[in-house]
């Protein structure tokens, strides 16, 4: 990858943490990056998704972890935009 496509994901992924959670952290943008990957595989594999969850029961946790502050956020995030409507 150069560093051009680097620095224009980087900025998608910005973009996308910020309309989704509101928090453009670093930590954030590194969830919404698992959030994103870890949602396609389970719709796209989601036989390689299952595989993963029973073979790997601490991630499957922590991944649940990541979708529940995600959602959490973005409810919240909805509401606030809801209020100023």
């Amino acid at each position: 990858m150069t560093p051009q496509f680097e620095e224009d994901f980087q900025d998608l992924v910005y973009k996308a943490a910020e309309l989704i959670t509101g928090d453009t952290s670093p930590e954030m943008l590194e969830k919404i990056k698992a959030w994103a990957f870890y949602n396609h595989v389970h719709k796209a594999l989601p036989a390689l998704a299952s595989h993963w969850n029973q073979t790997h029961p601490e991630g499957k946790a922590g991944m649940r972890s990541i979708f529940e502050e995600v959602k959490t956020l973005n409810q919240a995030l909805q509401a606030a935009k809801k209020g100023q409507d």
